[in-house]
């Protein structure tokens, strides 16, 4: 989910805590889970600090480490340790109790959308991506808003945020429900599909769609149950004989997309004395294009230039393609 949704499920939390008799009773218990569960919301997205390095360092690590099932215990740990020491009269074992509440919620909504994460490390590095839950839910938000509302005027935070919660776990199910029924559509309307990817929007029945067969990719819409065709394209395996290819595998930006991305074309372009190998994401066809590519500029074999990430336009492409050679 995105940043505004986890601090607002973390505050939501903190009032949910409020049925802990712990909680209910001592003030400074209190105040320190409000804070834990807040931070453990967002703190396995500190990772997002990679950004600042590269973005092959980030999409090799975003969501991954942080988000593991070590780290998932660690973060309450060192935070009920930090905030012990602030709050010396806490009751450590219900602070450590809704800290790893916020932590967890964080990692399990996360799993839901389409990017995913490494919820299961170190048991597997696979990436879990359900594609039901668009990052954004203004729904998701808004109850929330709605919530802090209610505990503000005259509602208990406890029975408020209970109440929200179980309508959140109904409407969970209903989008996973919704999925499955969509993504049975779409095999109905693709025969012989070995791959589907689903990418929820805001919008309960719209998805993008980025599917591929035996010898054929697919990107579209769905619009309720029917499939809009936008792109089909004829499927070729990366040729590793292709010295541009291979000189191209070596680059750092080039394999952190493809250890991020599950569906994606190749090409090779020749433009003067440059010859371009791009690898694009079929996932994220916005705008009548594909914006998340890693792209290489290869000279006389060897890497003149490279870049991975979202970009709108081939002009802004090749600027940070420039750019990247300049360092």
């Amino acid at each position: 989910m995105d940043t505004a949704t986890h601090i607002v499920m973390g505050i939501g939390l903190a009032g949910l805590a409020t049925l802990d008799p712990v909680v209910a009773s001592d003030p400074t218990t209190f105040q320190a889970v409000v804070i834990g569960a807040t931070v453990g919301s967002v703190i396995p997205d500190i990772d997002t600090i990679l950004k600042l390095k590269n973005n092959a360092v980030y999409l090799r690590n975003h969501r991954g480490l942080t988000h593991s099932l070590p780290f998932t215990a660690l973060w309450p740990f060192l935070l009920t340790l930090m905030l012990s020491s602030f709050f010396p009269a806490v009751h450590a074992p219900t602070l450590f109790f809704w800290t790893l509440f916020a932590v967890f919620l964080h990692v399990f909504v996360d799993i839901f959308n389409a990017y995913g994460t490494q919820a299961i490390r170190p048991i597997s590095n696979r990436w879990i991506a359900l594609g039901i839950i668009n990052i954004f839910d203004p729904f998701i938000f808004s109850l929330h808003i709605m919530g802090f509302i209610i505990w503000s005027t005259a509602g208990h935070p406890g029975i408020t945020f209970a109440t929200i919660y179980a309508i959140l776990i109904v409407y969970y199910l209903l989008r996973t429900l919704q999925h499955h029924r969509t993504l049975a559509a779409v095999r109905r309307q693709l025969p012989g599909l070995t791959k589907v990817y689903l990418s929820p929007t805001m919008r309960w029945s719209h998805y993008h769609l980025a599917a591929e067969s035996n010898n054929r990719f697919y990107v579209g819409k769905m619009d309720g149950m029917i499939l809009h065709l936008i792109d089909s394209f004829k499927k070729h395996t990366i040729d590793s004989q292709n010295e541009w290819i291979q000189t191209a595998m070596l680059d750092k930006n080039v394999r952190a997309f493809l250890s991020f991305s599950p569906i994606y074309q190749w090409s090779v372009v020749q433009r003067k004395e440059l010859t371009v190998v791009q690898f694009t994401d079929l996932r994220y066809f916005s705008k009548g294009m594909y914006p998340f590519t890693a792209t290489v500029w290869v000279a006389n074999a060897t890497i003149q230039s490279s870049y991975t990430g979202w970009v709108f336009s081939e002009q802004k492409l090749r600027k940070k393609l420039a750019l990247a050679q300049t360092k």
